[in-house]
């Protein structure tokens, strides 16, 4: 089994894995979102057993698919129990489906061909029995037989919606019944909610979430970038934003605490707490492997920093940063601490515009944030400020 191409029943009973190799539960199933138009069904994640539990693991976590299990980027997982949405299609329940002369065996999901991210069904195995003869398989493009994608219209209709890039989703829900935007949001796996909140402005965040209960919202606050979470949570009442933290993990809501406490005009208000961060005798190769997983954002992927443990902020000193390009040039063995090439960094108090500035001045995609004792406690992308700097409708202008 290679990750150029997976067949989905051989994921079945495959153990998950953390980061650090230790068991977290056993693959039971693959979910499919159904086709819409021509383009593959798209592959969004695992049913995973957890304590007897059925959970959800989206596949942008997924950072390997060996024969000793499925390795996901971190070790943390959302324990809420799976619910199939609408849209949705459990690989198990395509095989022996009718497929022509014969019956589908297996389906083969690949990473995604068509400029997508992520993964999509490529192929079916398909068997065939002729008369009394022993059957045979043979492997077949995905859309020898789409009707086994499609189901019912309203399927149909927000799987079309769920296939859309996050940011054109944000817009076409504007157009949207309240109805209709429960409806989506009932589709929508938490994951998949935090990346369609993250292109809206607060308050239509707020207006959008309105019904969906205490633990449902705190659940997609979890999934979402720390800055972003945070600008969200700002925008509410003292009362429910309290609620909603005493909903998180401890260690979730620490973070979003420290976040909090910045004022949202400095560097602190502005950046993530949660940039790639390494040790300085972490490998090239290992720096670059993390670069190249999916689920990284184009800025967060430009470079890495480099501290001493611990590698969560607030870490241990801050030594300074590595572009992706200089780390394509190095020795796959180097250390990362022998490439440091800049290791400049801001104030959390720095004014926001200060922090542009600097940007512009040094041509930065992202510039650190340390604390008086040297340590990084986050990072500023270039796409946090001009988040900011734009006019406040600039996501509904498209300018």
């Amino acid at each position: 089994m290679t990750e150029d191409l997976v067949f989905t029943s051989r994921l079945t009973g495959r153990r998950l894995l953390g980061a650090e190799g230790l068991s977290i539960g056993k693959v039971r199933d693959v979910v499919i979102l159904q086709a819409a138009g021509d383009e593959p069904p798209r592959a969004l994640g695992l049913v995973v057993t957890v304590q007897r539990r059925n959970i959800f693991v989206s596949l942008g976590r997924v950072a390997e698919m060996a024969v000793d299990g499925v390795r996901l980027e971190g070790s943390s997982v959302d324990l809420g129990r799976f619910s199939q949405r609408t849209g949705e299609i459990l690989a198990s329940s395509l095989y022996h489906r009718p497929a022509g002369t014969g019956t589908v065996l297996d389906v083969g999901i690949a990473r995604s061909s068509t400029g997508r991210a992520g993964w999509e069904v490529a192929v079916l195995a398909v068997g065939h029995r002729r008369g009394l003869l022993r059957p045979t398989g043979e492997v077949v493009p995905w859309d020898s037989y789409p009707e086994l994608f499609r189901t019912a219209e309203a399927g149909q209709r927000i799987a079309g919606l769920r296939d859309l890039n996050p940011t054109d989703l944000a817009h076409a829900v504007e157009a949207m019944s309240a109805a209709g935007r429960r409806q989506l949001a009932d589709a929508l796996h938490d994951e998949e909610l935090a990346d369609l909140l993250q292109e809206m402005p607060e308050q239509d965040q707020i207006g959008f979430l309105a019904g969906l209960g205490v633990e449902r919202i705190a659940d997609v606050i979890e999934e979402m970038e720390p800055d972003d979470a945070v600008d969200l949570l700002a925008e509410m009442p003292d009362a429910e934003r309290e609620q909603l933290l005493a909903t998180m993990p401890p260690e979730r809501t620490a973070d979003l605490r420290r976040l909090l406490s910045y004022d949202a005009t400095t560097a602190g208000g502005l950046m993530t707490s949660r940039p790639l961060i390494v040790t300085p005798d972490t490998p090239v190769a290992e720096a670059l492997a993390r670069i190249r997983q999916p689920a990284k954002g184009v800025t967060e992927a430009a470079q890495i920093y480099v501290c001493e443990p611990p590698q969560v902020t607030p870490t241990g000193r801050y030594l300074g940063t590595i572009g992706f390009q200089r780390l394509l040039r190095e020795q796959p063995s180097e250390p990362v601490g022998g490439c440091i090439e800049e290791s400049g960094f801001v104030r959390p108090e720095l004014p926001e515009r200060e922090v542009a500035a600097r940007i512009a001045a040094y041509n930065l995609v992202a510039v650190a944030v340390c604390d008086e004792a040297g340590r990084l406690v986050g990072a500023v992308t270039i796409d946090d400020v001009l988040d900011r700097v734009l006019p406040a409708n600039w996501r509904k202008r498209g300018t």
